[in-house]
């Protein structure tokens, strides 16, 4: 994406702008080290990201399966001193090679390892969601302040390049004032996934999958809902879901009048998109996946005007997505920046996840 310097200062208002230009400048003099909490399929996406990177490395694993744990050590470097049981992560406190975490485990799981990190004195980077209540997400956030180590939460399109053209283009006034969002992201979940478990996952598709709309609408309209409907429902034909939805669709209004509607499930194949309508026109984007992100946009500057039209695809491939993510959080370690995606923006996102089930008459936590 090519951006003017007064573009990126624009982007900065934001919180957005470090993101719109992650591979500038030249590499570090040092890599910061991470230490992985949990080795399953998206610690794979993460670890080979920071691989093709030019700021991380990988330090240290924590795994309960010595084994497996011991096959990705040697695949990165990493010395078998480094591989820690979940019972003595606490160790690696003085491995002077981890300097920060990346907490790739199951949501109800995520709060406790990020809080060990953080009075462990490393920076945290967590998946999202942070945690599966707000008083965690809280907890969180006061650990690592309490340690004065950084929280970042792992919200990876707040740093790919169709996302940030799509902000961009909202921000400039492209579109015109925006009036409604429309957005869906689920899938068909398999049997037996801790996904679909309270215990795990804390809560159905909304936590999962459907926290990429929601996201989505705060970050395209650069404001917090105020207002929340909801609706959720569990068919559960072949007994995959234990004490979360299956199914979950939400309204929500903005202090600027615009109305979002969006869409989630465990129980189909959707697709993910947002489709952005303003009084000039509209832009939608497809897919929240990894790669592959497609924008197209239709907008008039006035009523007679030409139309002016975009169809454009990023053409990066996995993991490329976890390469920027990890490349801001390294240099925000390097530099002293707070994350584009701090804990307070995750928190914010729990909170607004607890008001959504309270509409749909769901308890959370």
């Amino acid at each position: 994406m090519s951006i003017t310097r007064r573009e990126f200062s624009k982007l900065g208002a934001f919180g957005l702008a470090a993101s719109a230009l992650p591979m500038v400048g030249q590499a570090p003099e040092r890599k910061i080290g991470y230490c992985v909490i949990g080795l399953g399929r998206i610690a794979d996406h993460f670890m080979r990201g920071v691989a093709q990177g030019s700021t991380s490395k990988i330090t240290g694993l924590v795994s309960g399966h010595r084994d497996k744990a011991e096959k990705i050590a040697q695949q990165y470097g990493v010395p078998k001193s480094s591989i820690y049981s979940y019972e003595e992560m606490d160790k690696f406190r003085d491995n002077k090679s981890i300097d920060a975490v990346y907490v790739a485990l199951p949501n109800s799981m995520h709060a406790e390892y990020t809080i060990r990190s953080a009075k462990a004195g490393k920076h945290v980077l967590c998946e999202k969601p942070m945690s599966v209540a707000v008083s965690e997400a809280e907890a969180m956030v006061a650990a690592c302040k309490a340690k004065n180590v950084k929280l970042m939460i792992a919200y990876r399109l707040h740093y790919e390049p169709t996302t940030l053209k799509a902000i961009k283009l909202i921000r400039d006034g492209a579109i015109g004032k925006v009036q409604a969002i429309d957005s869906a992201n689920g899938f068909n979940i398999a049997p037996g996934e801790w996904r679909s478990t309270k215990a795990l996952g804390g809560g159905g598709p909304l936590m999962d999958v459907g926290i990429y709309s929601l996201n989505a609408t705060r970050y395209l309209t650069g404001e917090e809902p105020v207002a929340f409907t909801a609706v959720a429902t569990t068919p559960d034909d072949d007994g995959r879901f234990q004490g979360v939805e299956e199914n979950l669709s939400w309204t929500m209004r903005f202090p600027s009048g615009a109305v979002t509607s969006c869409s989630t499930t465990y129980g189909a194949s959707m697709p993910g998109y947002y489709k952005v309508f303003g009084s000039k026109g509209w832009l939608q984007v497809n897919e929240f996946g990894y790669e592959g992100v497609h924008l197209t946009a239709s907008y008039r500057e006035s009523r007679g005007a030409p139309a002016t039209t975009i169809d454009e695809t990023n053409p990066e491939k996995d993991p490329m997505h976890f390469v920027r993510q990890a490349d801001h959080f390294s240099r925000c370690i390097l530099e002293n920046r707070t994350p584009d995606t701090s804990g307070e923006e995750g928190l914010k996102d729990m909170q607004h996840i607890q008001s959504i089930y309270r509409a749909a008459g769901i308890s959370m936590g």
